[in-house]
């Protein structure tokens, strides 16, 4: 459960820090555009970590069907993770700049893979065919704020954006 302090307020959301770095970039529009980078080691069979800043290594594998150790996600799954943590971090900034309380909030995800092209049975499209997710909010708010709500985070998720969006991607052998 969420509660209101003073030193993060409504959501537990620092709401001071995210205004800052709005009044930041409205300031300057040069500080908007930012680079993020992970490091990749593969670490024997289909096994490999991801380093991000200093957090503790992201661990992958694939799950026995596919030839792995299941001893982590893996990707696909890293993938549809890192939607759902994206929107939430979404609800959670708009909720708060709306003064929304958000007493629990869930998303569950799901996507569609055909391993055809995966495993080198077919030519074509890799990824996902599609991707959905269910969002639970408990809240005070009105079925209308929510829904305003909703809207809003669909309308700036990064995360979301990639994947609804072509994105350029370019991997180059060293």
């Amino acid at each position: 459960m969420t509660t209101t302090s003073a030193s993060t307020g409504l959501n537990d959301v620092d709401l001071e820090a995210v205004t800052g770095l709005v009044q930041a970039v409205q300031d300057d529009p040069t500080k908007a555009g930012t680079t993020w980078a992970a490091h990749v080691t593969w670490d024997g069979a289909f096994a490999s970590h991801a380093t991000v800043r200093g957090f503790a290594p992201i661990r992958s594998d694939e799950p026995p069907a596919l030839g792995g150790g299941d001893t982590a996600p893996n990707p696909v799954e890293q993938l549809l993770g890192a939607l759902g943590n994206c929107l939430a971090v979404g609800y959670a900034a708009n909720a708060t700049v709306a003064g929304i309380e958000l007493r629990d909030l869930r998303i569950d995800l799901q996507g569609d893979l055909d391993l055809h092209v995966f495993l080198g049975l077919a030519e074509g499209h890799a990824g996902f065919s599609a991707i959905r997710a269910s969002v639970s909010i408990s809240s005070p708010a009105s079925r209308a704020e929510l829904e305003a709500l909703h809207t809003a985070v669909l309308a700036s998720s990064p995360v979301g954006h990639t994947l609804r969006n072509a994105v350029p991607v370019e991997v180059t052998l060293a």
